[in-house]
C-alpha cells in the first residue's frame, strides 16, 4: 500500500484550533435578531429565493383557499414533465431511459427517435475518450479510498487536456459537459477497482465500455468483473440514474453550480466543486447512513415483523442510544416534500420486483416497516411543521445493496446522474449573463485598537 501522509496534530495546533473555535462561536439567538436565515431556510422549512430556474419544478404543498400551504403528496417534475409520466413512458415502451431524459433536461425538449439514437451515440462516443494513459497516469498514481474525491480530482486533471478549457461559449461548455457525464463511470469505477487492488490486495480489472450497451448498461458491465448483468438490474439502475439527475436550482450541489458558474469559471472547476458539495453525507452520502442503520436493525430486531421491536428500535435511534447516536431516523423527511417523494414511491415500487429475483423479501419488507412507523415515532418526538415521509435516499440505498453496488460507489452514482443537472444549471446560468451570486452576510465583530507586538 502507498504511504499515506499525515501530518501530527501537535498541542499548538490543538491550542489554535480551540482559539478559532471560540472566536468563530455565533450566539444562535443573533440569527433572529437579524432575521438572518440560517442555512437560507426560514424557521418552517422553507428556502429563500434565490434564483429563477426552468430546468425543474419540486412540490410539497399546494396553496389553500385563504392562501395558505397546505401538504400535499410529493411532485417532481422535469422541463414541466410529471416525472411519474416519464417514467412511465420509458419503461411502458421498455426502454432505458437515461439518455432521454438527459436530452430533455439538456435541450428542454423530448426528443424523437432519430434525435435519441443520435444523442445516444454522441455520449458513447465521448464514454471512449478518456485520455491515453489517463487510467494509469492519473487514477492509479494516486489511488484512493474515497472515490468523490477521485472524481473531484480526476475532473480537475481533465482540465489540463482541453485546449479550449476556459472556453465559457454555451456550444463548448455543452461538449464539455457531455464528456464529463460519459467519462464520469469510467473515472468512478475504474478509481474503485484501483482502490481494491492497492489497499485490499483484490486483482485488478479494467473493462472497456461497449459500443451497442446502454448508460447504465455499461456501468454494470465496467463494474463486474464478468460484465454480466439481468435486465431487471441494468433496467433499475437506470431508473435509479434518471430519479437522481436533477432536483431544482436550490439543492445544495446545483446552488453550487450557479455560484461558481456566476463567476465566469470554467466547466471542470464547476463540476469539481460540485462534486465536494455533494459528497457531505447532509447532501449525496445519506444513502449509505441508510443502509448503515438498516444493517444495524437487522442484528438488533430479533423478528422483523414484530411492529413493536421495531418501533423500539426506532426510538433508540431518536433517543441518540443506537447506530452513530446522531439522534436522526435516516431517509425519513425532506426539506420540500411532505406527504411522499415521488422518487421514492417509484423507487419502491421497484425495488418490490429485485427483491423477489433477489430472494430479499424479507428485507424489503422490513424497509416497508420501517417506513410505517418511522414517521409516527418521529411526530411523537418533535415538533413537526409538515409530514415525514421516506425520501429517495431510503429506498435508493437498498436498490443500490441489492444490485450488490459497493457502498464507496454509492455517492459516485448519485454524482454520476446529478452530473446532468449541473450541466443544465451551467448552462442556465451562462445563457442568463447573471451577476456574480454574492449573499450579504451580517458582520457582528467589533471594533478594536491595534496593540504593537512588544505591549501584548
Amino acid at each position: 500500500m502507498r504511504d499515506q501522509y499525515y501530518a501530527e496534530i501537535t498541542p499548538e495546533l490543538l491550542a489554535l484550533a480551540k482559539k478559532s473555535e471560540m472566536v468563530g462561536t455565533i450566539p444562535p439567538d443573533l440569527y433572529s435578531a437579524y432575521d438572518v436565515k440560517k442555512g437560507l431556510r426560514d424557521i418552517n422549512g422553507k428556502g429563500v429565493v434565490a434564483g429563477l430556474t426552468d430546468i425543474s419544478r419540486v412540490n410539497g404543498k399546494k396553496r389553500g383557499e385563504n392562501g395558505e400551504d397546505i401538504p400535499c403528496e410529493g411532485e417532481l417534475f422535469y422541463r414541466g414533465f410529471n416525472i411519474n409520466d416519464l417514467v412511465d413512458g420509458f419503461t411502458g415502451e421498455d426502454r432505458f431511459g437515461f439518455e432521454e431524459i438527459t436530452y430533455l433536461l439538456l435541450a428542454g425538449s423530448l426528443p424523437g427517435p432519430e434525435q435519441l439514437d443520435q444523442f445516444a451515440q454522441m455520449l458513447r462516443n465521448y464514454q471512449r475518450q478518456l485520455p491515453s494513459h489517463f487510467v494509469r497516469d492519473i487514477i492509479m498514481n494516486a489511488p484512493s479510498s474515497d472515490i468523490m474525491n477521485v472524481l473531484a480530482r480526476s475532473v480537475l486533471t481533465l482540465y489540463s487536456f482541453d485546449d479550449q478549457a476556459d472556453d465559457i461559449s454555451i456550444p463548448n461548455v455543452m461538449r464539455q459537459c457531455l464528456q464529463l457525464i460519459s467519462m464520469m463511470p469510467l473515472i468512478s469505477v475504474y478509481g474503485y477497482h484501483i482502490y481494491q487492488h492497492y489497499y485490499l490486495g483484490k486483482s485488478l480489472y479494467i473493462n472497456n465500455p461497449k459500443q451497442d450497451l446502454s448508460f447504465s448498461e455499461n456501468l454494470l458491465h465496467i463494474l463486474r468483473k464478468d460484465g454480466q448483468f439481468s435486465p431487471l438490474e441494468a433496467k433499475l439502475l437506470d431508473l435509479c440514474l434518471v430519479l437522481h439527475m436533477e432536483h431544482g436550482g436550490g439543492n445544495n450541489s446545483s446552488f453550487t453550480t450557479h455560484v461558481v458558474s456566476s463567476s465566469g469559471s470554467d466547466t471542470y472547476s464547476v463540476f469539481a466543486a460540485s462534486l465536494g458539495s455533494l459528497k457531505g453525507p447532509r447532501h449525496g452520502g445519506a444513502n449509505i447512513k441508510v443502509v448503515g442503520m438498516m444493517d444495524e436493525l437487522k442484528k438488533t430486531v430479533r423478528d422483523w415483523k414484530d411492529e413493536d421491536e421495531v418501533a423500539s428500535f426506532l426510538q433508540q435511534l431518536l433517543s441518540r442510544n443506537a447506530f452513530d447516536h446522531s439522534g436522526l431516523i435516516y431517509g425519513m423527511g425532506h426539506a420540500v416534500y411532505s406527504l411522499s417523494d415521488p422518487r421514492a414511491v417509484l423507487l419502491k415500487s421497484y425495488a418490490a420486483s429485485l427483491s423477489r429475483e433477489k430472494g430479499m423479501r424479507d428485507e424489503y419488507d422490513l424497509y416497508c416497516l420501517v417506513e410505517k412507523l418511522a414517521p409516527q415515532i418521529i411526530s411523537r418526538n418533535a415538533r413537526i411543521y409538515k409530514g415525514v415521509s421516506a425520501n429517495v435516499d431510503f429506498y435508493s440505498g437498498f436498490v443500490y445493496h441489492m444490485l450488490s453496488l459497493p457502498t464507496e460507489l454509492y455517492t459516485p452514482l448519485f454524482a454520476i446522474a446529478r452530473s446532468v443537472g449541473w450541466s443544465a444549471h451551467r448552462i442556465e446560468e451562462l445563457t442568463n449573463h447573471g451577476k456574480i451570486i454574492r449573499p450579504a452576510y451580517v458582520s457582528i465583530c467589533s471594533d478594536e485598537t491595534y496593540v504593537p507586538l512588544g505591549k501584548r
